[in-house]
């Protein structure tokens, strides 16, 4: 078992996971996460999987005592809503950074580094794809122009000079979340992502964008659809305007 240290002692943080059916990549993400040797804790939000992606977690907690944990929701209910149920677990807990994470190695666990280093200056940090040094991989031509299109679109619309409006590798310190008023927040998919961060800009949190690469999951079927993109573009009105 490694030996985990964190950077800035006084940091507690905790990356957040939701899972739908993600068996073949739930283990492996784990494991490479806590080999970050961060000190990080890892919160798997899983909406009840049908393919035992919470019985897996439930082993690994076993072998990873205080540093992995569970929370299991009766139904699916949107990326969003387990986002929220995620952050409020870990404020009740006294946790001082919490991190959005992908189970599918499209965040890469090696990035998490950069975050964990920025907090000692910044209030919440984006993994951005679209800073020098960011890149997306094995994406075709339509989900890059939808990707790029939408954080320019909400960029011109919303007024605040960040590049990646909808990326979801994003840190936050306590106090942001909690003065942002989770239960004030309406969004559920990828606008989810748009709406935390407008409502952390005009509260005048400073923000860091760190370079990612963003590689599309490695197994198991992306859970991006039409519906979520078009919400994402007419939601971005109603958050400027609430």
């Amino acid at each position: 078992m490694p030996i985990y240290y964190k950077i800035g002692p006084m940091s507690k943080g905790l990356v957040i996971i939701p899972t739908y059916n993600e068996k073949e990549n739930i283990e492996a993400i784990i494991r490479a996460v806590l080999d970050q040797n961060l000190g990080l804790h890892i919160l798997v939000v899983d909406d009840s999987s049908p393919d035992g992606t919470g019985r897996i977690v439930q082993d690994l907690m076993g072998l990873f005592p205080n540093y992995v944990y569970l929370l299991t929701r009766q139904k699916k209910e949107g990326l969003g809503r387990a986002y929220i149920a995620g952050f409020k677990w870990g404020l009740e807990r006294e946790y001082t950074h919490l991190i959005e994470m992908d189970a599918d190695f499209s965040h890469r666990p090696i990035d998490l580094v950069q975050h964990v280093q920025s907090w000692g200056a910044f209030d919440f940090v984006i993994g951005s794809r679209y800073v020098k040094g960011g890149e997306t991989v094995n994406w075709g031509l339509l989900r890059k122009v939808i990707s790029r299109g939408g954080s320019l679109y909400s960029r011109i619309i919303l007024g605040y000079p960040i590049n990646d409006w909808t990326g979801g590798f994003n840190s936050w310190r306590r106090d942001v979340l909690q003065k942002i008023n989770l239960d004030s927040v309406t969004s559920n998919g990828y606008s989810f992502q748009i709406e935390l961060k407008y409502k952390a800009s005009r509260h005048n949190f400073k923000v860091k964008e760190v370079p990612i690469v963003f590689e599309d999951r490695r197994v198991g079927k992306s859970k991006m659809s039409m519906k979520i993109v078009i919400e994402a573009f007419y939601k971005v009105w109603q958050i400027r305007w609430s």
